[in-house]
């Protein structure tokens, strides 16, 4: 069986991506989750991954690590992770190697944290072009292959890259045209996005470096993590 090293679940963007995307996919995995600031734990996963950063998958004697790298290590050897069809599979490869180098202010601004509801300070002209971008590319896909999901009617790759995108629009109260607004409900409303959405606010660590980001982007209104 595949072991999935991850992070907190309120925090990490990166590991929600691979961790949803099996999930959704059916495979079979066991979880270990490494938390943030927890240096024996980190120290132990340096044996394991040569970045010591997650997500990073195990398969037997195998460490494969990025999260790009996972899924297509895991795509070899499961079918529909991408598209059957070349046209959509193409096309969301791209729209998924866009999500893991691009979008840098909406990352920066916006930083990943589920529990809580912001309302940003500003709203700076990189956060604009990449929320312009970002509804440019869900509508083109959603058009062109017909949705629900961006390359067609079954949740792909794609759609995994995109998962953190929707905690953050809920966390930042970002907003969108109607149809990726709608795109980013179903994501919400997937089950595996609300057991990760329901564990991340059960999680009473806290990250100090990761909730400054949060506050300086703006003003904490609601805080739904336990105490």
């Amino acid at each position: 069986m595949y072991t999935l090293y991850i992070a907190n679940k309120n925090y990490s963007s990166w590991s929600l991506r691979a961790w949803i995307l099996m999930r959704e996919s059916g495979l079979p995995f066991r979880e270990e989750l490494l938390v943030f600031g927890e240096a024996p734990s980190w120290q132990a996963f340096e044996k394991i991954s040569p970045t010591a950063r997650v997500p990073c998958l195990v398969d037997g004697d195998q460490a494969v690590w990025d999260s790009l790298a996972i899924t297509e290590y895991l795509a070899e050897r499961h079918r529909a992770l991408w598209p059957e069809d070349s046209k959509a599979r193409a096309w969301a490869r791209s729209a998924a190697a866009e999500m893991h180098s691009g979008f840098d202010e909406l990352r920066h601004v916006c930083s990943m944290s589920c529990g809580v509801r912001v309302r940003l300070n500003t709203r700076p002209s990189g956060l604009r072009r990449d929320l312009e971008r970002l509804g440019a590319l869900w509508n083109d896909g959603l058009r062109r292959f017909g949705g629900p999901f961006l390359a067609g009617g079954a949740f792909t790759a794609a759609d995994a890259f995109y998962a953190p995108i929707a905690f953050r629009i809920q966390t930042y109260g970002l907003e969108l045209d109607a149809a990726s607004a709608a795109y980013a409900e179903r994501l919400l409303q997937l089950k595996s996005m609300r057991e990760w959405y329901e564990r991340a606010l059960a999680e009473r660590w806290r990250d100090v470096p990761h909730d400054a980001r949060v506050q300086e982007a703006g003003t904490i209104v609601e805080d739904l993590r336990a105490t």
